[in-house]
């Protein structure tokens, strides 16, 4: 196992760039998954690292060990304790860190997608992927604008979505809409159909807007149908992520009763 204990190290450099802009993730196809649960959820997909990075205390660590022992060959390197910190953003690091490729996605045709434009909050990013992964999507499709999926904050709070969706950054969404071979339907405050009025049981694609202006006029007039959420309630409008996870599982709800 390599120690690491110099910030001038030219491997360390690399890798401290992966946590900046999202620019340095594409350039190097590249990104670091920080914990223990994210590395798992990696594994689970059948995939393998291409190196794993250990504080210290990490080497003490059951968990730890068992993740190493299903890595084969996988190199292996120890880091300065400050220099690891340098790389996690964890407020309790859990000791492990893992340096992947960026996968890339199918272009299988999707029957189950989802759509999000302008979506710049990281968290939001996150929840939206894991429920998308939760729910069985095939695809998700991000536009220009999207908070970057590959970020160690969209990353966490996404909790391994990534690893069973194809997902697709940098997209022309209306191209994808016009190209889907289904329904595609635009959430909004103003459509006169619920949800829950939707037969959902066949291709769909849920389109989702920025957490404050919501589906841009051009995309909401190329949506099958418009629906809303009922809300009983006093509150006017929902969380896009909760809005999301709701719309996905009324489609998995259908799917699973017809």
């Amino acid at each position: 196992m390599k120690l690491i204990q110099s910030r001038d190290n030219a491997f360390f450099k690399e890798l401290v760039k992966l946590n900046g802009p999202a620019r340095n993730r594409g350039r190097a196809g590249q990104t670091l998954l920080d914990g223990t649960h994210l590395l798992a959820a990696y594994l689970d997909a059948g995939h393998q690292p291409r190196h794993i990075l250990l504080n210290a205390a990490a080497l003490q660590d059951g968990e730890i060990s068992g993740l190493l022992a299903r890595l084969g060959d996988v190199p292996v390197s120890q880091l300065d304790d400050k220099l690891y910190a340098q790389l996690s953003e964890l407020k309790t690091p859990t000791g492990l860190l893992a340096l992947i490729d960026l996968p890339q996605a199918s272009l299988v045709p999707a029957r189950f997608a989802l759509l999000l434009e302008d979506i710049q909050d990281p968290g939001n990013m996150g929840s939206m992927l894991r429920s998308a992964g939760a729910a069985g999507c095939d695809a998700v499709y991000l536009s220009p604008a999207c908070a970057d999926a590959w970020s160690p904050k969209v990353l966490r709070a996404a909790m391994g979505g990534h690893f069973c969706l194809n997902i697709h950054e940098r997209q022309d969404l209306l191209k994808v809409a016009g190209e889907f071979s289904g329904m595609c339907l635009a959430t909004t405050l103003h459509a006169t159909h619920s949800l829950y009025e939707c037969d959902l049981s066949g291709n769909v694609a849920f389109m989702m807007g920025n957490e404050g202006v919501g589906l841009s006029d051009a995309l909401l007039a190329c949506a099958t149908r418009k629906i809303t959420i009922i809300m009983p309630g006093q509150v006017e409008s929902l969380n896009a992520a909760a809005a999301t996870a709701i719309c996905l599982f009324e489609a998995v709800r259908q799917r699973l009763t017809s």
